[in-house]
């Protein structure tokens, strides 16, 4: 509203990254791709609960997630744990690859408030087209765990989330991702549409219905991200991310955290949120958001599904 950074307080949420490692590679995906330039590694859990204890008294809401599979991480549920017991809402996002039902067993047990799972096609041939090297049976086993865990339990949480990234090629299934949901008794069906790196001349990815794309045909031929997201942006004023070895880096966008604004390892968040570094960020999306190199493919404001 004023056009300058103006700020009070802590964030009210945050991002942890467990881990940049994944079993998949998936094509529009840095980490399953292997290009990231930044370090792959897993987060130490005394660095965890060194920024825990920064943001605790604020932060209400911590997604375990950024980017890599995070059960690849193993003593990811002691990080549930550890903000478990600062009444901290948690959630995570998972490809379903290593959800036995002890591992079931050991997530409704943690505490765990939120479990989204990739699911992405309602056949194996469709399934690995975009999750390559993945198994739909291992998702779909993961579900029944899951599920029969909770009940065992008598646990309502965590809350579970198909998520189904649409594309071309599995486009056409959407509708049966539904009744998949319903057959194995989860809680929520998301249809996610997918960040394309290149998508100015069109992307053998992009959905044929354009209700399920970020992106929108024009006149000559090429496309744009839809909507007009302006200068603005609320994550720089809500949420922070924070990748495994500590850095902070502005949102979900800097997938290969090339803005870094501080490291937890040697000064403290509150110091780092509050520092001219962040305030210059804030300042320049204010300013002229699409000259931001991570906001010209962000779907925040673009009015898209997700």
């Amino acid at each position: 509203m004023t056009k300058k950074s103006f700020h009070f307080g802590l964030p009210a949420s945050m991002s942890i990254e467990p881990t940049t490692a994944c079993n998949l590679g998936c094509p529009e995906c840095p980490s399953g791709l292997k290009q990231f330039t930044r370090p792959t590694g897993k987060l130490d859990l005394d660095l965890h609960k060194t920024l825990l204890s920064q943001i605790k008294s604020t932060v209400f809401y911590i997604n375990y997630y950024f980017q890599g599979e995070p059960f690849l991480h193993p003593r990811f549920l002691e990080l549930i744990k550890d903000a478990k017991r600062e009444n901290i809402y948690t959630a995570t996002s998972t490809n379903g690859h290593f959800i036995d039902f002890k591992k079931a067993k050991e997530i409704v047990a943690s505490g765990l408030d939120r479990l989204i799972i990739s699911v992405d096609g309602l056949t194996q041939e469709t399934y690995e087209q975009y999750r390559i090297n993945g198994s739909l049976e291992k998702v779909l086993e993961a579900s029944k765990n899951l599920v029969e865990a909770k009940r065992n339990a008598g646990s309502n949480t965590p809350h579970l989330i198909y998520q189904f990234l649409a594309v071309k090629h599995n486009e056409h299934e959407i509708p049966g991702v539904f009744n998949l949901a319903s057959n194995y008794n989860i809680d929520e069906v998301r249809i996610k549409t997918a960040q394309l790196y290149d998508f100015k001349n069109g992307n053998p990815l992009m959905p044929e219905n354009e209700s399920y794309s970020r992106y929108r045909k024009q006149g000559d031929g090429t496309y744009k991200l839809r909507g007009n997201p302006g200068n603005h942006c609320w994550r720089m004023w809500s949420g922070s991310v924070s990748t495994w070895d500590g850095g902070i880096v502005p949102c979900c966008f800097d997938k290969d955290a090339k803005h870094i604004l501080g490291n937890i390892q040697n000064t403290s968040f509150k110091a780092i949120w509050s520092a001219s570094t962040y305030k210059a960020f804030r300042a320049a999306i204010i300013k002229n958001r699409q000259a931001v190199d991570i906001c010209t493919n962000c779907s925040e404001g673009t009015k898209v599904w997700a």
